[in-house]
């Protein structure tokens, strides 16, 4: 139905060479050139809390010198300058990343950039889970914890690999009945950081919003790994651990949850790649398209089709296609749409047609109504769908992107509002107990939007040449955790009167290369 056309998502990007300079910046002058003083802070014993973003976790997998380069562990080089004790880390035990469960890898390795796009690095991941660190650890970040999972008593048992419990806190949990806050606060931490939170929306989000929103049902033991977590659920579990973690007195930092749609994995993909189609492809799909938009004006609903453009061939041509998806919050039209067709196609074609265009729509990227093309996506646009007949059967194009590849308008609504519930109980309770409060979502909106400068570099969401993402378009890059260190050190300088100075972005990576 359509001419070949490639979908050379990454072709165009210019690589950006990786600092080799792997030491880390630390000026042991205070950030105000008076002599250093932690303030009302106590830095002696640091422990961190949290998911993948406080365990290092970049590039797709977890690996040592993404955990050395952690916010938490940067954070801890500066209060050692001021009394910080020892800081440890339950290291991956290579750089290639990702792990074994009983000999069997099942996740990673990590991804690199080769000049034209990312791919895996070579390798075999060593790190074996059922292998069990023993002693503390100051970074309890676990990837993949959602707020509730700190909780748990049954996170860290083996048996329950690959159903409740989570591989990486397996590894290092005290017991196989222990729980991330209990072994956190069995180290009488005199200071604490906190950032979760992400996870309870995030996975929603990166599944296409194929989970449910959990909103009204406060027993997180129902709910399914995609799933949005209930604000009222979240709103207990956060006054747990908080009240759990000051119990003793310890002092504090707090970070509240950045919106999903500011992180490339969401915005990298734009709404409208298709190139202009053969004028014969473009006018059959009009043809179809325009049929349906009349049936919707007819029933007093938007269009839900735009004019497809054709290039005839002309190389000039720059105006480009949105895609074709599938919208499950929109009012099925199969019946409508098989009624109206089958004078002209027959009852089976029409059939077939109604079914599969029945919650079908271009995708839009109008603000108020945008819907987001995962990264992951790139890969089945332009294919053919198999099984589908031709002319039907081009993936974006004549046939919808199913679920698992966008987050719509409506599923982003969702997500929004589950944000913004969590971040109001995060902020409140920073201010009721005194803690030092870091804004991500509003630092992350700026990254987003024309990006922030910092120590001479420009911190941006573009995937890949950014400075502020890795490659797996959700977690910071080092350069983008050493960003973090330096917000999270302002709000403690702010809040406690000290005067730490944060770590010099011109010493970390904008990515790592494919050997460590």
């Amino acid at each position: 139905m359509i001419k070949n056309f490639k979908w050379l998502f990454l072709v165009s990007l210019t690589f950006v060479a990786c600092n080799n300079n792997d030491d880390v910046t630390t000026d042991a002058n205070s950030s105000d050139g008076l002599p250093l003083t932690s303030g009302s802070a106590n830095f002696s014993k640091y422990v961190a809390l949290g998911n993948s973003l406080t365990s290092g976790y970049s590039d797709g997998a977890l690996f040592i010198e993404g955990q050395k380069g952690a916010y938490p562990a940067l954070l801890a080089q500066q209060f050692a300058l001021i009394g910080g004790g020892d800081f440890t880390t339950p290291f991956m035990a290579d750089n290639v990343g990702g792990f074994k469960v009983g000999g069997t890898v099942a996740s990673g390795p990590r991804l690199y950039f080769n000049g034209s796009a990312p791919v895996p690095v070579s390798g075999t991941p060593s790190t074996e889970i059922l292998t069990h660190l023993t002693g503390s650890f100051n970074n309890m970040g676990v990837p993949g914890a959602k707020s509730f999972h700190l909780l748990s008593n049954t996170y860290g048992n083996p048996a329950g690999i690959g159903s409740y419990a989570n591989p990486y806190f397996v590894r290092f949990a005290s017991s196989t009945s222990a729980t991330v806050l209990g072994d956190a606060t069995a180290q009488n931490p005199t200071f604490f950081s906190l950032w979760i939170g992400n996870n309870d929306v995030l996975a929603y989000a990166t599944s296409g919003g194929t989970g449910v929103n959990q909103t009204g049902n406060m027993n997180p033991a129902t709910y399914g790994s995609n799933d949005i977590t209930d604000p009222t659920a979240f709103a207990s579990v956060y006054n747990t651990l908080i009240n759990g973690l000051t119990a003793n007195g310890a002092k504090g930092v707090i970070a509240n949850i950045p919106y999903v749609t500011s992180v490339p994995f969401f915005t990298t993909v734009p709404t409208n790649p298709i190139p202009g189609l053969p004028t014969a492809s473009a006018a059959q799909l009009n043809q179809l398209f325009g049929a349906i938009n009349q049936i919707t004006t007819a029933l007093g609903q938007p269009n839900r089709f735009a004019t497809i453009v054709a290039d005839d061939n002309n190389p000039a041509t720059t105006e480009k296609n949105p895609l074709l998806i599938n919208d499950e919050s929109l009012p099925n039209l199969s019946t409508y749409i098989t009624g109206a067709l089958t004078p002209a196609l027959g009852a089976a074609t029409a059939g077939y047609v109604g079914n599969l265009y029945g919650r079908a729509k271009h995708a839009s990227n109008v603000p108020a109504t945008r819907d987001y093309i995962l990264l992951t996506a790139q890969s089945v646009i332009g294919t053919t769908q198999a099984g589908a007949p031709s002319p039907f059967n081009t993936v974006g194009v004549s046939y919808p992107m199913q679920d698992s590849t966008t987050l719509t308008a409506s599923e982003t609504a969702e997500v929004v509002a589950a944000t913004n519930a969590y971040n109001t109980t995060i902020q409140s309770l920073a201010a009721a107990k005194g803690l030092a409060f870091v804004n991500a979502n509003t630092i992350m909106s700026q990254v987003a939007n024309g990006g922030i400068a910092y120590n001479g570099f420009t911190m941006t969401s573009t995937y890949v040449t950014g400075n502020a993402f890795s490659l797996d378009g959700v977690h910071p890059s080092p350069k983008g955790y050493a960003l973090i260190a330096n917000k999270f050190i302002e709000a403690i300088n702010a809040t406690y009167g000290s005067n730490l100075k944060g770590p010099d972005l011109g010493g970390y990576r904008i990515l790592f290369p494919a050997f460590l």
